[in-house]
């Protein structure tokens, strides 16, 4: 018999107080656990910052607690490229010339990590959560769908300051319900699309099916009128992908030729689909054409110039960056800027990766983005009680992937904290035992 892998040194703390008596928190750390991440999930479009902040410190400060009683189980592939992530963040912080700066950006990463850390202790201990916590964020998402729908129907003067007039897409009117920005409630609603298609799959009872039908068409439909770019190809993206999946993993017995045909396909029916509501819906043609004339347009112009800067910041510090966050981001940042073309980030993930942290924290972001996909797909034959709920996060994490080359909504708590969750989930799923509930 192998004996089992030693621990990691940087993971022996955990566990210390394992053997000391259970006080009434720690015999109830799950519910308690979830009840704050499912307040946390169903806030995030409308809680205030403060309320938010809260609810994460809650969430950091539970997982310390429940960390100091449950020894370590080992160190994942993803977890491995967490703590990358985590070093070179560090370093980047000591190298930074806003140290300072940095350090804030620092301790927003280590909170969200933390947040990540309890949902993933979570699940692995009672993976029902999963579909609790599902429950919460489409609770949220319906109420934020609901109030942007409902803009189209009051008075359009606040929509129009979204409206730009020097762009070839002027006159458009975009929704932004609970959120204030068209462009984050659409990295918003984004990750929650396939989470709600495999909720519908997978949840009994006609109700719970409504619930998320309901969820998924209406944050649908509140995506599109966003006119957000990089949402709309981010829904496309991640669409496919969920549908691919779940297409390939339903036809595992069918006929060999029907098994590489359906995808095809489905594939093939879904892009006739997009091209004719591209071609015959006006306002959805002219803000699609829009991505294609370059410079003319105002909103292509202005990410251009900042990437452009952005490109001039890494090769002046590609090793390290200029340390995490936007506030040391904001310092910086005027040095390199052309006139006229402020900017709160860098609009690109790959490029804020790497002004932040160097090229290596550019490499360490793409390699914990494919160690996520692996370990989704992974899943993809298992029939463990989080398989689908792995693919569905395979399909968040290659939708933020597409928004996330033309835009850094990813960085908003609204959008990052679901993409933890996703990956929360990828990283559990392995230690549950594929003998557990339905699939």
């Amino acid at each position: 018999m192998t004996s089992p892998a030693p621990t990691p040194w940087l993971l022996r703390w955990q566990g210390v107080l394992a053997n000391t008596p259970a006080g009434p928190l720690s015999s109830r750390m799950p519910l308690v656990a979830g009840v704050v991440l499912c307040a946390l999930m169903a806030g995030l479009p409308l809680v205030t910052r403060a309320g938010l902040s809260l609810l994460i410190l809650a969430s950091g400060l539970l997982w310390l607690v429940w960390a100091l009683r449950t020894p370590a189980r080992g160190l994942s592939p993803i977890n491995g490229w967490l703590l990358v992530v985590l070093a070179l963040a560090v370093l980047a912080t000591g190298f930074s010339p806003v140290p300072a700066a940095a350090a804030k950006g620092l301790l927003k990463l280590l909170s969200y990590m933390a947040v990540y850390a309890l949902m993933r202790q979570l699940l692995a201990a009672a993976p029902v959560w999963w579909d609790r916590i599902v429950a919460a964020l489409l609770a949220g998402e319906l109420v934020t769908s609901v109030i942007g729908l409902r803009q189209l129907y009051a008075n359009t003067s606040e929509l129009a300051r979204w409206a730009d007039p020097n762009s070839v897409a002027s006159g458009t009117v975009r929704i932004y319900s609970t959120l204030e920005n068209p462009n984050l409630l659409g990295g918003y609603l984004l990750p929650i699309l396939p989470l709600a298609i495999v909720a519908l799959l997978r949840w009994p009872g006609l109700a719970r099916k409504l619930y998320a039908l309901a969820s998924l068409v209406l944050g649908a439909s509140a995506l599109v009128l966003t006119y957000s770019r990089g949402a709309w190809m981010g829904m496309v993206a991640s669409l496919a992908v969920i549908g691919l999946l779940l297409a390939i993993r339903q036809t595992q017995t069918w006929p060999l030729l029907w098994r590489r045909l359906f995808p095809l396909l489905l594939l093939g029916g879904g892009a006739l689909i997009l091209v004719l509501l591209v071609t015959q819906v006006e306002p959805l043609r002219v803000r699609a054409m829009s991505l294609l004339v370059g410079r003319e347009d105002s909103s292509n112009n202005f990410r251009i110039n900042v990437w452009l800067a952005a490109l001039d910041m890494i090769r002046d510090r590609p090793w390290l960056g200029i340390g995490p966050g936007n506030t040391a981001f904001n310092l910086i940042y005027p040095l390199y800027q052309q006139p006229k073309f402020n900017a709160l980030s860098t609009y690109s993930i790959p490029l804020e990766l790497a002004v932040e942290a160097g090229i290596p924290g550019l490499l360490a972001g793409i390699g914990l983005a494919l160690a996520s996909i692996r370990a989704g797909l992974a899943q993809w034959r298992q029939s463990g009680v989080l398989a689908l709920p792995c693919l569905a996060s395979v399909a968040v994490i290659a939708g933020l992937m597409v928004q996330g080359l033309t835009d850094t909504i990813f960085f908003r708590p609204e959008v990052q904290l679901i993409a933890w969750f996703c990956l929360a989930t990828l990283a559990a799923a392995p230690a549950l035992s594929r003998a557990t509930d339905r699939p």
